[in-house]
C-alpha cells in the first residue's frame, strides 16, 4: 500500500489503485476492515473495486477530495455520459465497480477512472477524446494539458513515495504516515 498509495496517504492526491493478492477473500476483507479502522478517521478509505480469483483491485482514496471532485459541474457532465449519477460518492463508486466488472478480462479500465484518481479533468477528457493517443507527455498518466505542471507534479509524487518507503522500512506504520484530513 505504501508503494502505490503514498501520495494519497500524504494528502497530495485523491486516490490510487493497486492489486492486492490474497490466499482467501475472507482474509482480504479482514485486512480492508483493519486498514479502514486505522485510516478512516484521517479521511482515507480503502475499498475493493474488482474481485478476481486470487487478487482484488483496491482503491485507496481521500473521501473529501473525491466528494469535491464529483461535485464539479464539468465532472458531473463527463460522468453522466458514462451513466453515473454524480450526486452521491457511494453511488458513483458502485457504478465504477459495475463499469470495471463489465470490462473484466479485456485488460483496460473505464477511461473516466482518472477522475477517481485525481487526474486533471483536461487530461481525462484529452485521453478519452484521443483514445489514449497523441498525448504531450506520458508519466503517471497521459498528459494532454500542461506538460510542465504535470512533470513537476510527477516528480513531487515520486519523491513522496520514496520518502514514505524509507520511513516504512525504518518502522513507521501506515497510520503514522497518513496525514489527517
Amino acid at each position: 500500500m505504501i508503494e502505490y498509495c503514498a501520495p494519497t496517504l500524504a494528502g497530495l492526491k485523491t486516490g490510487n489503485l493497486f492489486s492486492y493478492y490474497f490466499s482467501s477473500a475472507e482474509e482480504a476483507e479482514k485486512d480492508f476492515f483493519e486498514v479502514n479502522e486505522k485510516l478512516n478517521a484521517k479521511g482515507v478509505f480503502v475499498e475493493a473495486l474488482l474481485w478476481r480469483p486470487s487478487s482484488v483491485l483496491v482503491y485507496a482514496y481521500r473521501k473529501t477530495f473525491l466528494d469535491k471532485q464529483l461535485k464539479m459541474q464539468e465532472v458531473k457532465g463527463l460522468l453522466s455520459g458514462f451513466g453515473y449519477n454524480a450526486n452521491e460518492t457511494e453511488e458513483c463508486l458502485d457504478h465504477l465497480k459495475k463499469r470495471l466488472a463489465e470490462r473484466k478480462g479485456c485488460g483496460s479500465f473505464p477511461h473516466e477512472i482518472g477522475i477517481f484518481l485525481g487526474y486533471p479533468l483536461t487530461d481525462v477528457i484529452g485521453f478519452i477524446a484521443n483514445r489514449g493517443e497523441n498525448c504531450k507527455f506520458c508519466g503517471l498518466w497521459k498528459v494532454y494539458s500542461d506538460e510542465d505542471e504535470a512533470r513537476k507534479l510527477f516528480e513531487k509524487l515520486k519523491k513522496c513515495t520514496g520518502i514514505y518507503l524509507k520511513l516504512f522500512l525504518k518502522g513507521r506504520s501506515i497510520a503514522q504516515m497518513t496525514v489527517a484530513a
